[in-house]
């Protein structure tokens, strides 16, 4: 098991079809080597594992990422939480995640770049 830092990116929709690198989150995770979450180095150090959302025009937002019934989500203090499906499906660079905001609307997210923290 390794922490990571994960950078998502959104990808190609009717809304942005060409996707944006712009649209982004950055992510501090426990992985192990396939890439599947480590449930019980979340469990240990729940602080660490850390969430923060860059969008152009709209103020940044930072928060933790959580388990939760559905997989696990990632809650942002007056925003809500955002819920990440496909919990036992692995995080790996180039591999997509959707993400499922507040209001019930789905994004796809690319994992553009995974690295090892020391």
């Amino acid at each position: 098991m390794q922490w990571q830092s994960i950078r998502l990116e959104l990808e190609p929709s009717r809304e942005f079809p060409r996707g944006s690198a712009s649209r982004i989150y950055l992510l501090r995770l426990p992985l192990h080597d396939d890439g599947r979450i480590d449930d019980n180095a979340l469990a240990v150090a729940p602080a660490q594992a850390t969430v923060r959302r860059f969008w152009p025009n709209e103020p940044d937002l930072s928060g933790i990422v959580k388990a939760s019934d559905d997989g696990w989500a990632f809650a942002f203090d007056e925003d809500g939480e955002i819920l990440v499906r496909h919990r036992p499906h692995p995080i790996r660079l180039g591999e997509s995640l959707v993400l499922t905001e507040p209001d019930g609307r789905e994004r796809a997210f690319r994992v553009a770049s995974l690295r090892a923290l020391q």
